[in-house]
């Protein structure tokens, strides 16, 4: 079933060559865009199970620093750390999603898992342990936007389903900070929010069908404000390259309004 829901002569997975080739674009890009690997007819099928769910989505109201972390109070308001940007998109969970969606299929095919684990080069891919942040799906209808942002995962894996009908465009600053070292980049996240980040914003073009390999830690990001009647809905697939990570009570009541 899985092998028609990816275009594998297109994209090799399981091949060697095919695989380096990958890792060394996200390495040296730190994005990956897989062009079509889920065909439009199987997109399609997606966007007919999941589009009707729209009024069924969370849709959170506050703000956020960019980091993800409460704001620090021994620093001023206007400090790039605490400056708040907002994310108004909305998301159904994992336990919205049927048993028997393709979405389920992707997610769990063993040829995707091994092609991730080899380009990202780690070990092993795992499903989150609570029951809503493994697969989710992103609505963002008119003005609806995904505000800057790193992530708190060292990558991300996405597949577009619809575009809306402007707007929604993916922006990054890559090696906006670097968070091993404790480097928090804070000159250029304050050019960022400032709107003097210039050429340093790459916008990642990318289509329905496509699925995204993206490093978000180190790079600032964000979705830009959707304009149209056309929702634009994306499917995040989250791994963790350990077993019986779950998010926390809070995160689990930010992201999706509830813990279970």
């Amino acid at each position: 079933m899985t092998g028609a829901l990816l275009d594998l002569d297109r994209h090799p997975l399981a091949d060697a060559a095919y695989r380096e080739q990958c890792r060394a674009t996200l390495d040296v890009e730190g994005a990956l865009v897989l062009p079509a690997l889920v065909p439009a007819a199987v997109i399609d099928s997606i966007v007919a199970e999941v589009a009707p769910l729209e009024g069924d989505a969370f849709f959170a109201g506050s703000t956020h620093n960019v980091y993800l972390t409460d704001p620090d109070p021994k620093l001023p308001d206007d400090h790039p750390f605490n400056r708040q940007v907002s994310s108004t998109k909305g998301l159904i969970a994992d336990d919205q999603i049927t048993a028997d969606s393709p979405l389920r299929a992707i997610y769990g095919d063993s040829g995707l898992r091994s092609f991730l684990c080899a380009v990202l080069g780690i070990d092993s891919i795992h499903p989150y342990a609570d029951e809503l942040s493994s697969i989710n799906v992103h609505y963002a209808p008119h003005g609806r936007e995904l505000g800057w942002h790193f992530d708190n995962s060292s990558f991300a894996v996405t597949l577009l389903l619809q575009r809306p009908d402007g707007g929604g465009s993916f922006e990054y600053v890559a090696a906006a900070r670097d968070a091993a070292s404790g480097e928090q980049g804070f000159d250029t996240v304050g050019d960022v929010l400032d709107g003097a980040a210039g050429s340093s914003i790459t916008t990642l073009s990318f289509s329905p069908g496509d699925l995204v390999l993206f490093r978000g830690r180190n790079a600032l990001h964000r979705v830009t404000p959707t304009v149209g009647v056309t929702t634009r809905l994306l499917t995040v697939f989250a791994f963790n390259d350990e077993p019986g990570i779950r998010l926390s009570e809070s995160a689990l009541a930010t992201f999706y309004g509830r813990s279970d």
